[in-house]
């Protein structure tokens, strides 16, 4: 049955539809926000996939772009795979909801938000976050929400909910959070150097707004949601559960607790195998055959619990470090002698190397999106092979988590990168994990700053990124023990991964993962506390002592940049017909020019002479020629009344009379001048014909033609 039911989100219409399409999904919504249309759909296996042991939750945010009137480029004119914004949407969609299902639920989860129409001021991801939730929420499948999300800016000191284009290109905030009714479930962010209390004002505020998403999502959940199926828990056995920690939890707990992460897994596998041997010989091969994958759920949860109860009660972590103690620190940079700036960072067993490359502007990413960014000057790449864990596993290309790692470290160095007019390079920086062991997006930023700075790239101010951990009291919402730095293990069996990036003045980037059901305010203040304290250190102790402010020059090996304005209307007489000047210039010094719209010139070159030499050139073809200017130019024709000169100001030519050569009398020009004689000469009148009159006699060698005369005007 089709139902239409229609609130206010930040001052717009939001519309929820159900009933009219796609109705063999479990749950399927079109969502209208303004004129942005989303259509979200939910399906569920109707049994878990056999030997699985993880909840497979799949979430595609699908953008169409038909949605903004575009025909999608390249060869196939369609859609391929996502672009990195897509990436980003689904994984900002998954990580609210992935909490709220069951924890022993195992049957496949497929969520869907396909982009039908935007409106840019009407957000189609918020509109997928609130579509997916309200999908879930009518659907037959397990779910223990809703969720709702919006989007946050900062727009001149005020808080924006939902900000408009207009109001998204003049803010210092671009943060998404999700929420139920009483937590914060995810919070995503990019700031301008934001305070920890603006941050924390910005998260409340957009709280209210998501409160009142979400009891309009119960009221439409009341009305027509389906009952909940039945399903297969995979809850481990208690029998099992209760041999295993019965006989081995002082074992586990001892042996958990290492330093090295090697020692660490070699300790658990041992005790494994001895789990096993030891269910086998008392309860017989039949019964440990039967219940093998409980055993080994038993193991794990019996991990998961020794490591929990010592941090919530004893205050112990796994490798005897204090709560808020950071793991050892150390950094060098200039590590790669020809790359443009490089950079080691390690934090524990965690180590990244980020290496940073300068090019031209005109290599900067082209994007071909839905929204209306069309590029990007700076690009940020976290890569992430298999021997940084210690796996064999073959490189098949950056997966959903190495985009995202990727573009939190990209979010929290863009605020402190220099304008394109100060600086006028595209700048990738590449962060390459080499071990593993926790926290390697939050080295990425520190190590790709030492690489920016070692590249001569005049950053505002440095920026580090630290995670904070949690383990909750489910039974009280204040209850509760957080860890500064959090390593592998602490971060896969704790209930939070709260990461922030910043500079000394805020914030630049936040990302939160979580496993529990909600952040109360108070967790989020304290983690943003911790952070900033222990983000200083690493600033203030670490970075600083290794390089503490940006080199003065690039590198020898990264292109130089010289630049000039022109006017537009020469762009092009520098481009010429068919490309013939430009192509000159580039043959003649072997630069690399780029043009834009605006007639900003920018040539690239690691020999300064040949891109000084490139630049005369330029500006010898849009310099304008104006009576009583002198200038260098060659001779290309003679006649027997005078000769052309070509002035080098766009191949204007000017008329050199054979009376204005010499004050003697010359009876044949060929006695004086040839075709390829470089002359000074000045131009006594242009007439109404645009015709150049020159002159080899109307001035004298006191004039200053700069740069050793070539083609300057008279000062």
């Amino acid at each position: 049955m089709f139902k239409t039911y229609e609130t206010e989100l930040a001052g717009r219409k939001l519309v929820i539809e159900t009933g009219k399409m796609a109705g063999l999904a479990n749950g399927s919504v079109l969502v209208r926000y303004g004129d942005t249309c989303v259509l979200v759909n939910v399906t569920a296996s109707k049994e878990p996939r056999e030997g699985i042991d993880f909840f497979p939750l799949s979430v595609d945010f699908e953008e169409k772009l038909y949605s903004v009137g575009k025909i999608p480029g390249g060869f196939l004119k369609r859609e391929g795979k996502p672009s990195d914004k897509a990436i980003l949407t689904s994984r900002a969609i998954d990580r609210p909801l992935r909490p709220l299902f069951p924890k022993d639920f195992r049957n496949d989860v497929v969520v869907v938000g396909t982009v039908l129409c935007v409106e840019q001021d009407n957000s189609p991801e918020v509109a997928a976050m609130i579509g997916a939730a309200s999908a879930l929420a009518i659907s037959d499948i397990p779910f223990n929400g809703p969720t709702a999300a919006v989007n946050v800016g900062l727009v001149d000191g005020k808080i924006v909910i939902n900000p408009t284009v207009e109001q998204r290109e003049n803010s210092d905030l671009t943060l998404t959070v999700a929420a139920t009714e009483k937590k914060i479930t995810m919070i995503e962010a990019g700031a301008n150097e934001v305070p920890d209390d603006i941050m924390l004002k910005a998260i409340k505020e957009a709280h209210k707004e998501i409160k009142k998403i979400c009891k309009f999502i119960n009221k439409i959940q009341k009305e027509i949601g389906k009952p909940k199926f039945e399903y297969k828990s995979f809850e481990v056995d208690h029998d099992v559960y209760e041999f295993v920690e019965t006989n081995f939890k002082e074992e586990m707990k001892e042996k958990v607790q290492e330093a090295d992460k090697e020692t660490r897994d070699r300790n658990i596998d041992e005790l494994t195998k001895k789990i096993e041997e030891t269910y086998t010989e008392k309860m017989g091969e039949e019964a440990f055959e039967e219940h093998k994958k409980d055993v080994g759920e038993a193991i794990y949860k019996l991990e998961k619990k020794c490591v929990r109860e010592m941090i919530y009660f004893e205050h112990k972590r796994v490798d005897g470090r204090q709560l808020d103690e950071i793991r050892p620190l150390s950094c060098e940079v200039g590590l790669l002698p020809r790359v443009h700036g490089s950079a080691l960072f390690t934090r524990g067993q965690t180590q990244v190397m980020s290496i940073a490359t300068l090019g031209m502007i005109s290599e900067e990413q082209v994007l071909d999106g839905i929204d209306t960014e069309e590029s990007k000057r700076y690009m940020h790449h976290y890569n992430f092979p298999s021997y940084s864990v210690g796996e064999a596993r073959p490189s098949r290309g950056p997966g959903r988590r190495e985009v995202g790692h990727g573009a939190l470290a990209e979010k929290a160095l863009v605020p402190v990168l220099p304008s394109k007019e100060e600086f006028p390079y595209a700048i990738r920086v590449v962060s390459e994990v080499l071990s593993s062991n926790g926290s390697t997006s939050q080295a990425s930023i520190c190590g790709s700053t030492l690489s920016l700075m070692d590249a001569g790239v005049p950053i505002k101010r440095p920026v580090a990124g630290i995670s904070t951990g949690l383990v909750t009291n489910p039974e009280k919402d204040d209850d509760y023990v957080m860890l500064v730095d959090i390593q592998g293990l602490e971060d896969f069996f704790g209930d939070m991964d709260f990461k922030v990036g910043g500079t000394e003045k805020g914030i630049t980037a936040i990302q939160v993962d979580i496993k529990c059901d909600g952040l109360t305010y108070d967790i989020i203040k304290e983690a943003f506390e911790k952070t900033r304290k222990a983000r200083q250190h690493i600033l203030d102790d670490v970075m600083a002592p290794v390089i503490r402010e940006p080199r003065a020059d690039v590198s020898e090996y990264a292109p130089r940049i010289v630049s000039t304005q022109i006017k537009v209307e020469k762009i092009k007489d520098v481009i010429g017909p068919g490309g013939k000047m430009i192509n000159k210039i580039i043959e003649e010094t072997g630069v690399k020019i780029d043009i834009e719209e605006d007639g900003q010139v920018f040539i690239y070159s690691t020999d300064r002479e040949k891109a000084i030499q490139a630049l005369e050139m330029v500006e010898d073809i849009v310099r304008e020629v104006e009576p009583g200017g002198i200038y260098y130019g060659e001779v290309v024709r003679l006649m027997n009344f005078g000769a052309f000169v070509d002035l080098g100001c766009g191949g204007k030519e000017g008329l050199l009379h054979i009376s204005k050569i010499s004050k003697e009398r010359i009876k044949n020009i060929e006695d004086v001048l040839h075709v390829g004689d470089k002359i000074t000469v000045k131009v006594i009148n242009i007439d109404d014909q645009d015709r150049i009159n020159l002159s080899m006699l109307d001035f004298n060698d006191s004039h200053d033609f700069g740069d050793g005369g070539k083609n300057h005007e008279d000062k």
